[in-house]
C-alpha cells in the first residue's frame, strides 16, 4: 500500500506542477520553445512535462502535460493556422500530451529497474515520451480528419499516410533526440541532489 503524502509534499508537488507548466507556456508565448531550422521546426514545449514526471512521478508529469495540451488548444483557438482544426479537438490536443508524462515515468521506473544506469534509462524513457506525442498526434489526425487534413494540405488522401509519416520523421526524430539532450542532464542532476 502506497504511503500518504504530507501536507507538505502535495504543496511542493503542486508547486512543480505550477513551474513546470509556467515554462512549457513561457516557452509557448515567447517562441523559444518552437526552434525554427531551415528544413523543419523542432518543438521542446513537452520537455517540461518530461522532466517533471521523470523526477515527481507520473500525476505530476499528467498534470503538466495537461496544462501543455490545453496551452496548445488556446494558441490554435486565438491564433488559427492551416491545420489548427486538430487542436480544437481535446482528445488530439490533450491525450498524446497527458500520455508524456505517464509513458515517461513508468518507462523510467522499469528501465531503471532493468538497466541500473540512471542516464541510460532517462535518455531512453525521454526519447520514448516524445515519441508518444509525437505518434499519438499524428496517428489520431489521420484516424479523426484524414479527409479534412487533405483538403486543408490539398493533397489525396492516399498521400496523407506519407505526409503524416514525413512530419513524424522529420520534426518527430529531432524532437526526441532534443528532449534527451535537455531533460536528462537536468533529471540526472536533481536526482542527484535528492540523494544527498
Amino acid at each position: 500500500m502506497e504511503r500518504k503524502m504530507t501536507a507538505s509534499e502535495k504543496t511542493r508537488r503542486l508547486v512543480i506542477i505550477g513551474a513546470l507548466g509556467g515554462i512549457s507556456i513561457f516557452l509557448g508565448v515567447s517562441g523559444i520553445g518552437i526552434i525554427r531550422l531551415p528544413l523543419f521546426s523542432i518543438t521542446v514545449m513537452h520537455i517540461p512535462v518530461i522532466i517533471g514526471a521523470l523526477l515527481e512521478g507520473p500525476f505530476v508529469g499528467a498534470a503538466i502535460g495537461l496544462i501543455f495540451g490545453l496551452f496548445s488548444m488556446y494558441q490554435n483557438f486565438t491564433a488559427p493556422g492551416l491545420t489548427s482544426f486538430l487542436f480544437w479537438n481535446p482528445i488530439i490536443a490533450l491525450i498524446p500530451r497527458v500520455l508524456i508524462g505517464i509513458v515517461a515515468y513508468y518507462s523510467f521506473k522499469l528501465l531503471s529497474t532493468k538497466l541500473k544506469n540512471t542516464a541510460i534509462s532517462a535518455t531512453i524513457s525521454s526519447i520514448l515520451a516524445t515519441l508518444t506525442n509525437t505518434i499519438g498526434v499524428l496517428g489520431l489526425t489521420y484516424v479523426l480528419y484524414l479527409d479534412r487534413y487533405a483538403a486543408a494540405k490539398e493533397i489525396s488522401r492516399d498521400a496523407v499516410a506519407g505526409t503524416l509519416l514525413a512530419v513524424g520523421l522529420t520534426n518527430g526524430v529531432p524532437e526526441a533526440i532534443a528532449s534527451a539532450l535537455i531533460a536528462v542532464p537536468i533529471v540526472v542532476t536533481m536526482l542527484k541532489m535528492k540523494k544527498k
